[in-house]
């Protein structure tokens, strides 16, 4: 169900990554997300793996929460394996049917692709997990604070993002609702070929779009109510420090992205198990 998805959502807590300095926490994840996509080798993604380990440790953040978010794109998991697993070609064919055809580079391929996905999801997700819209929001607009020399408007852009990911879950459960509401109505989703199912969506869409602009003039009606004028004149009630565990855990992520960047470089050839 949409509603198990838990992309965008922020949990409480008074764990050491619920603590760290928000600034940090981006910084991080964004050298997690470059330390999956670096290399081709298998080795790369074991230094993303044991990040993604220790942040969930030290998270506090209940596994089936992490899988509640991943579940729902088992299929998408699927389609990326098989078509890995059929399309590449490349070392000792395992299996060859007709035009089908299974190599070792397909396979290696296939887990890598699969793999990647999987940390990527359970890792990133962690940021919105253990950060607050707002502090997420002061953290975007602080990284992003040098560009305001050049008259970009730092501050609307990082409330624009942090709404969005605010606004994710509230769109799911909507949809939910919707669909809910649609098939005690009759309406099915599953029947039919791909045309069919793509006009069974029209009823979803237009009631979840007229939605999204009723929610969307709540919002700025209720930040005009509270004043709300932009940049001009805001002050923060909290102001962002960084401690030492902060540091201390971005020398452990540069140490682990420097690992990855050594394999990339070791095994710069062809892709391997060992």
């Amino acid at each position: 169900m949409l509603k198990d998805i838990t992309i965008g959502q922020y949990f409480p807590g008074s764990s050491p990554v619920h603590r760290m300095d928000p600034r940090f926490k981006l910084i991080m994840t964004l050298l997690f997300i470059a330390m999956l996509f670096m290399g081709q080798h298998l080795y790369s993604i074991c230094f993303g793996i044991v990040f993604c380990i220790l942040a969930l440790a030290l998270s506090r953040i209940p596994v089936k929460l992490i899988w509640k978010s991943i579940k729902p794109l088992i299929p998408v998991l699927l389609i990326t394996a098989i078509l890995d697993l059929f399309m590449v070609d490349s070392g000792d064919v395992y299996l060859h049917w007709h035009f089908l055809k299974i190599t070792a580079g397909g396979v290696r391929t296939a887990v890598l692709m699969v793999t990647r996905i999987i940390v990527l999801l359970a890792g990133s997700s962690l940021l919105t997990y253990t950060t607050s819209p707002i502090a997420l929001t002061d953290a975007i607009e602080r990284l992003l604070s040098p560009l305001k020399k050049l008259h970009v408007p730092v501050h609307t852009f990082a409330m624009m993002m942090t709404i969005s990911l605010r606004f994710i879950p509230t769109l799911l459960e909507e949809t939910d609702k919707i669909m809910t509401a649609q098939k005690a109505r009759g309406a099915s989703f599953s029947e039919g070929n791909l045309l069919q199912r793509a006009k069974a969506l029209v009823p979803i869409l237009v009631p979840l779009l007229v939605s999204s602009f009723h929610r969307a003039e709540e919002l700025a009606t209720a930040m005009e109510c509270r004043c709300y004028r932009g940049e001009t004149g805001r002050t923060k009630m909290r102001q962002l420090h960084a401690a030492g565990r902060d540091y201390a855990a971005m020398a452990v992520t540069l140490l682990l992205f420097a690992g990855a960047g050594a394999v990339k470089i070791i095994f710069s050839g062809e892709f391997a198990w060992n």
